[in-house]
C-alpha cells in the first residue's frame, strides 16, 4: 500500500497526541535579555497547538486560489465557513456546493482528503439558514507501536456538522450564530498506557458580522465588504474516559477580513480582499525560567502546564497577551491571507493569492491560483498551490476543485 511508512509514522504521532501529559521542556532559553531563544539565538519556535485542526482547513477552492481570504468575500455556500454572516446576502434563494479536497497527494497517498458539502436557504431578504458537513478521512492505516510490532489496522476520520442562522441587521449589517457537533475518531480501539482510545466528542459555535457599503470611484460604483468571524468557540475535547485524561483545546478563531470589487465596466470587475486571522488559544509555555523559584509553565506542581488548564473561555481572552516573548510574539501569531480576483462577464474568473505567517508559528508561506467558470445556476472553481518554501505543504501542487449550484430568483453576481 502506498505511503505506508508514512501512515505508520502518522499513526504514532497521533497515539503520542492522545497520550501527552507533561509539558515537555524544549531547546528554547531565556537569554540575558530575557527572551526565549533557539540555540542559535533566533526567537524560539513556539507553535500553538490544537486539537482537530481539520477545522481549519479552507475547504473552498475559490478561496483556496485567493491566499485562502474568504471572511470578507464568501457570499455563496461556503461562507458557512468563513463567514455565516454573508449567507443572507447571497442572491439566490438557494445554494450548495461540494468541494473535494486531496490530502497529501504529493506523498502519493489516495485515500487521505477533505469533503465538504454546505447548503443554505434564504426565507426572506431578511434571513437565511445554513448547514455544513466536513468529513476528512486519513486512509487506511497500520497501527504499530512504539517498538513497530503490529497493532491491527484502522481508517481515522473526522467530521463536523454545522447549522447556522443568518439575519441581516440593517441594509449594511448582518449576523449569523452557528452551532456545531464535532467527532474526531483517530485510533479508535487502540490502547495507549493502558488506556482505552475511543473517538473524541466536542460542541461549538460560530458567531459572526458582516458591512457591505457602496463606494464611488471615478464615477463608477464599487462595492466594500468587512466581516469578522469568531469560530469554534466550543468545549474541550478527550479521547479517553480517565479522570486524568487531558483535554485539548478546539481552534478558536478571530478572523478579520476586507474586500473591495470595482465594477470596472459592464462586463469587467476586479476584486482585492485580504484576511488577518489568530488562534484564540493559549500559548505553550516552553521552558522554566532560571530566575524565578517557582516553575512558570506548572505554578500548582500537578504535572499539567497551567496553560492546557484554562477554560474555553479564558483560553480566548488569555490568549490576546500570554505568549513568553511578549507584544512582539503576539504579533507574530498573526497570519495574513491577500487575494485579487478579476470576473468577465460574471462568468469567467481568474484568481491569484498569497498567505504567509511567522516562521516561528508555522512559517507558511504559498501563492495560489485558480480559475472560475459560472454559467446560469452552475459554477466550478479550481485552485493549485504553489509552495515558496522548502517546508512542505499537505498541498503541495496539489488541483482542488468545487462544485456551486444556486437556484432561483435573479442572476447572481460573482460572489
Amino acid at each position: 500500500m502506498k505511503g505506508l511508512l508514512f501512515k505508520s509514522f502518522l499513526t504514532l504521532s497521533l497515539l503520542g497526541f492522545i497520550s501527552q501529559g507533561l509539558f515537555a521542556q524544549l531547546d528554547c532559553f531565556y537569554n540575558p535579555k530575557g527572551e526565549l531563544v533557539n540555540p542559535d539565538g533566533t526567537p524560539c519556535t513556539n507553535t500553538i497547538l490544537t486539537a482537530v485542526p481539520f477545522l481549519r482547513i479552507v475547504p473552498d477552492a475559490r478561496s483556496g486560489a485567493m491566499g485562502d481570504v474568504g471572511v470578507a468575500i464568501s457570499t455563496d455556500a461556503n461562507a458557512m465557513h468563513f463567514n455565516q454572516s454573508k449567507l443572507v446576502r447571497a442572491e439566490k434563494p438557494f445554494g450548495v456546493s461540494v468541494t473535494y479536497t486531496p490530502w497529501l497527494r504529493a506523498l502519493g497517498l489516495n485515500d487521505v482528503y477533505l469533503a465538504y458539502l454546505t447548503g443554505y436557504y434564504k426565507f426572506d431578504d431578511l434571513q437565511a439558514v445554513g448547514l455544513g458537513l466536513r468529513y476528512f478521512s486519513l486512509g487506511d492505516i497500520n497501527f504499530t507501536d512504539e517498538n513497530g510490532n503490529p497493532l491491527g489496522t484502522g481508517r481515522p476520520n473526522e467530521f463536523e456538522v454545522t447549522a447556522a442562522y443568518s439575519r441581516k441587521l440593517s441594509e449594511k449589517f448582518t449576523a449569523a450564530v452557528g452551532a456545531k457537533f464535532i467527532y474526531s475518531n483517530l485510533a479508535a480501539g487502540q490502547q495507549v498506557d493502558g488506556q482505552l482510545i475511543e473517538p473524541g466528542l466536542a460542541g461549538g459555535a460560530d458567531i459572526s458580522f458582516g458591512y457591505n457599503t457602496n463606494v464611488a470611484v471615478n464615477g463608477r460604483k464599487s462595492d466594500l465588504a468587512l466581516g469578522l468571524a469568531i469560530t469554534n468557540i466550543g468545549s474541550k475535547i478527550t479521547y479517553t474516559n480517565a479522570a486524568t485524561s487531558q483535554k485539548d483545546f478546539l481552534p478558536t478563531n478571530l478572523g478579520l477580513g476586507a474586500a473591495w470589487t470595482f465594477n470596472l465596466d459592464d462586463y469587467n470587475s476586479i476584486t482585492i480582499a485580504a484576511d488577518v486571522n489568530k488562534l484564540l488559544v493559549p500559548t505553550p509555555c516552553r521552558v522554566d525560567n532560571p530566575d524565578t523559584p517557582e516553575n512558570e509553565c506548572d505554578s500548582d506542581g500537578n504535572g499539567i502546564a497551567d496553560y492546557r488548564e484554562a477554560s474555553p473561555i479564558s483560553g480566548i481572552f488569555t490568549s490576546f497577551g500570554d505568549a513568553p516573548n511578549g507584544f512582539d510574539e503576539e504579533l507574530k501569531e498573526l497570519y495574513y491571507s491577500f487575494g485579487a480576483e478579476y470576473w468577465y462577464d460574471k462568468q469567467f474568473a481568474v484568481r491569484a493569492g498569497y498567505f504567509t505567517e511567522s516562521r516561528n508559528k508555522g512559517d507558511r508561506h504559498y501563492f495560489t491560483v485558480g480559475i472560475g467558470l459560472k454559467y446560469n445556476i452552475f459554477g466550478l472553481n479550481f485552485s493549485y498551490l504553489v509552495p515558496t518554501t522548502n517546508q512542505r505543504n499537505p498541498l503541495d501542487n496539489t488541483l482542488r476543485f468545487s462544485l456551486l449550484f444556486e437556484f432561483g430568483g435573479k442572476e447572481g453576481d460573482n460572489g
